[in-house]
């Protein structure tokens, strides 16, 4: 599934070609991809055609589109609201270029310096999903995410956490929450009213930089501990970040349909026996509800639990 890395990519990709455009047209090929969106396509397409985009906004793996009120002047009230799902891609296209494989929706726009383009939603698997969502004030009275001026968010975001990039991400309250949490370290960073954006691949990552193990009690990390593994959070997720995200396979690219690198310096995640970059003994992996973690058992030491 596409984490923040992956998601901030496309976000930032499809900005110039958003930011400032109008939308021309909009055709849905399958209502499977507006799941969370409260009409059917016919709604979609009639609400958002001969609408204005302000920018795009990213928070954790959610994004969305600001659209210009209707009335032509104040803050936008409503956004298109993007989630990638399993397999979601959404691509730039030339106007009229021809369907893309697993294409679902397709958004027509104009682009006062661009010229005309194509936003595309194509998804394998249909977990992905658009909609249009009314606007919630934040509840810090801070921009909604990265991106966007506006402090206001989709009501279906409200309660995603904000990610560790985001400016306005507080550490304090962030290690307040780590010391009332008595689940596994790693449960609690893939909690995304904790804290958004973190999926499976950056926690075993992020875990591992910090020499943490991932069923360490989150209260019984130090102040210290849980500082270093914040600190090594942002690391990977902007070293991830700058290297174009994980792909694995083509299901994640970007919106010029270009696969990220970043699976070149994964040091746990995926590499069951190998050797630990640090230690040289074998990455072990062990299931984790309905995912696996991976981890090095040398560097990484397993919770003390009290003698019986």
């Amino acid at each position: 599934m596409p984490e923040l890395p992956e998601v901030e990519v496309v976000r930032a990709g499809l900005a110039p070609a958003v930011t400032g455009a109008t939308v021309l047209g909009v055709t849905v090929l399958d209502d499977r991809a507006l799941t969370r969106h409260a009409g059917a396509g016919a709604d979609f397409e009639t609400a958002l055609t001969g609408r204005g985009l302000r920018s795009a906004v990213r928070r954790g793996k959610f994004l969305w589109l600001p659209l210009e009120p209707r009335s032509g002047g104040g803050e936008p009230v409503e956004a298109v609201i993007g989630h990638l799902g399993m397999s979601g891609q959404l691509l730039l296209r030339a106007p009229g270029a021809a369907p893309e494989r697993h294409e679902r929706v397709r958004i027509d726009l104009v682009h006062p310096a661009h010229g005309e383009v194509s936003v595309i939603f194509a998804d394998q698997r249909t977990f992905g999903s658009l909609a249009i969502d009314e606007l919630v004030p934040t509840a810090d009275g801070a921009p909604g995410g990265l991106g966007g001026g506006e402090a206001s968010v989709p009501r279906q975001v409200s309660h995603i956490a904000r990610d560790p990039l985001d400016p306005a991400f507080a550490d304090a309250a962030f290690r307040g929450l780590i010391a009332r949490k008595h689940s596994g370290i790693k449960r609690v960073l893939l909690d995304q009213s904790v804290i958004s954006g973190v999926g499976n691949i950056y926690a075993d990552e992020s875990l591992w930089a910090a020499r943490i193990h991932p069923e360490t009690p989150a209260a019984a990390l130090s102040t210290r501990a849980v500082n270093r593994l914040l600190a090594e959070v942002r690391h990977v997720l902007e070293k991830a970040l700058a290297e174009g995200g994980t792909s694995f396979d083509a299901q994640y690219v970007n919106v010029n349909g270009r696969a990220g690198y970043f699976a070149h310096s994964l040091n746990a995640y995926g590499r069951t026996g190998e050797p630990c970059p640090r230690c040289g003994r074998p990455i072990v992996r062990v299931s984790f509800t309905n995912r696996s973690s991976h981890f090095c058992p040398h560097c990484q030491r397993g919770p003390r639990h009290p003698s019986s």
